[in-house]
């Protein structure tokens, strides 16, 4: 009987070409995907600023025509390489409808829309979006796991972030009112809606200015609000902070990679890690030059005891 393990359909999945682009496009952790990351945000800073320079008249009508012909680049480019991420997904559709995926649409889309609909070109400026990826490229790892540090601890203090909001939006609503019948239509406060608006701009130590209070006691009641603000303002700052401060010490001190799951897509899984650590799929070992010496290399079956 054989000695080699049983693989599963879901482990085969990922093998060959597909594995090698897979790790290439989703993995920064590689040679090859590091490499291909830092292009990748190189061509979008490019095609963002053909895309401001595009917006400025004087330089439209002198070099319209060949940021056209660039904008048509970096579009045919992007689309070849949504396309090649859709091919080495185990899941396109999966990949297609997550948060990555949506923004590689839109960001190549404006352009074809623009030959039906001009007024859509404006729409190419979310390309930017996709320079979220930044957090993957240089191996900032320390900062990538101080990012999902801070998430952990936006998604531990919500409750206490949300009864804060809540009664920050009791004190405006009050002293929004408050402040509408006090000044009045007459000195700009013409509506409940309105006078919330001002306290609002007045609480979060905005002060447009746009409405102010004329009489003495509405003046004395926008003192206490300016007042108030600087406490509201350090509130969720303090919640968040012990949070964080918390999740410092619940957390094992390891440094996470931008491996993907090709199950969830999910990233930031540990360098020795096999299975996922969200949906608990089988993770496909890293494509390298090691993996290409041993795969063209003969195997020999395990001898028999």
């Amino acid at each position: 009987m054989s000695n080699k393990p049983v693989q599963t359909p879901a482990e085969n999945s990922l093998h060959g070409l597909r594995l090698k682009i897979y790790t290439i496009i989703f993995e920064a952790d590689t040679k090859a995907g590091l490499l291909f990351d830092r292009w990748l945000i190189v061509a979008i800073l490019a095609s963002v600023g053909v895309v401001i320079l595009d917006s400025v008249a004087a330089i439209h009508l002198r070099f319209g025509q060949p940021l056209k012909i660039l904008e048509w680049i970096f579009t045919l480019l992007f689309t070849a390489e949504y396309a090649l991420r859709l091919y080495s997904s185990k899941h396109p559709l999966r990949y297609a409808t997550s948060f990555y995926g949506v923004v590689d649409l839109i960001s190549i889309m404006p352009t074809y829309l623009a030959l039906l609909f001009p007024e859509a070109h404006a729409l190419i400026d979310v390309r930017i979006l996709r320079l979220i990826r930044i957090l993957r490229i240089f191996r900032l790892t320390a900062y990538l796991s101080e990012f999902q540090a801070l998430g952990h601890a936006l998604k531990a203090s919500r409750r206490k972030i949300s009864v804060f909001l809540s009664v920050v939006m009791m004190v405006v609503l009050i002293l929004g009112t408050l402040l509408y019948v006090v000044e009045g239509p007459e000195h700009g406060f013409t509506s409940i809606p309105t006078s919330i608006y001002w306290a609002i701009t007045t609480i979060t130590t905005v002060g447009f200015g746009d409405i102010t209070p004329k009489t003495d006691l509405g003046r004395f009641i926008a003192s206490v609000i300016m007042l108030m603000g600087w406490g509201t303002l350090a509130v969720p700052t303090g919640i968040v902070t012990s949070e964080l401060t918390a999740e410092k010490y619940r957390n094992e001190k390891t440094m996470p990679t931008t491996r993907s799951c090709p199950e969830c897509m999910s990233e930031g899984h540990l360098p020795d890690a096999h299975y996922c650590k969200d949906c608990g799929a089988k993770l496909p070992s890293y494509f390298t030059s090691e993996t290409l010496i041993s795969e063209s290399m003969p195997k020999t079956s395990a001898p028999k005891s």
